[in-house]
């Protein structure tokens, strides 16, 4: 069902609607959460000094999407800075016993020197996937015996306060994805 509905918001934010806003998303995503970030501090859905937020659901060390989901929100950062746009990119662990305080940070700043990673208990990380329809599931173990995870593959666009403004793929891009992004900016 995300699938579809990241189809038709692909279709809402098309082209030929770019002189009028975007429509609003056909389904409810999102919410508060709580969670902790590599230095151990306390964070919410809020970035605060953000116009929009780019969320992702992954690990830090994933080599399949998140390989390529990560750089492109790294990207589309960059582009959407140059145009006065404060944009954070986030990503919430999938699986926190590799991506604990202390670990994710070096890797995600690889990508972007703001990359927030957030991570947390299973029951706050399980209800955070909650609110935006993620699931995970273990697919195999690699050799060294880690799981290696399927899970959500889309970006949630987030405003500045954390309320959910629509889905992106993470196949689009950069200069796209800050296209969409900076759409819902308003000043």
């Amino acid at each position: 069902m995300i699938r579809a509905l990241a189809l038709l918001a692909l279709l809402s934010t098309g082209a030929a609607a770019a002189e009028t806003a975007p429509a609003p998303f056909p389904i409810t995503l999102g919410g508060p959460f709580t969670l902790v970030d590599d230095s151990g501090a306390t964070r919410t859905e809020r970035a605060p000094g953000a116009d929009v937020q780019l969320l992702f659901f992954g690990y830090a060390i994933c080599e399949q999407i998140c390989s390529a989901a990560l750089p492109l929100m790294g990207a589309a950062a960059d582009m959407l800075a140059r145009d006065g746009i404060a944009a954070v990119p986030v990503m919430v662990t999938i699986d926190p016993e590799r991506d604990a305080v202390g670990t994710m940070g070096a890797k995600l700043r690889l990508h972007h020197p703001e990359f927030v990673g957030l991570t947390g208990d299973a029951a706050a990380l399980a209800a955070t996937r909650d609110l935006f329809g993620v699931e995970i599931e273990v697919l195999f173990h690699d050799p060294a015996g880690a799981p290696v995870y399927a899970h959500g593959s889309h970006i949630y666009l987030l405003d500045g306060d954390g309320g959910f403004l629509t889905l992106v793929p993470p196949i689009l891009a950069p200069d796209r994805v800050a296209d969409i992004a900076a759409r819902y900016v308003t000043r």
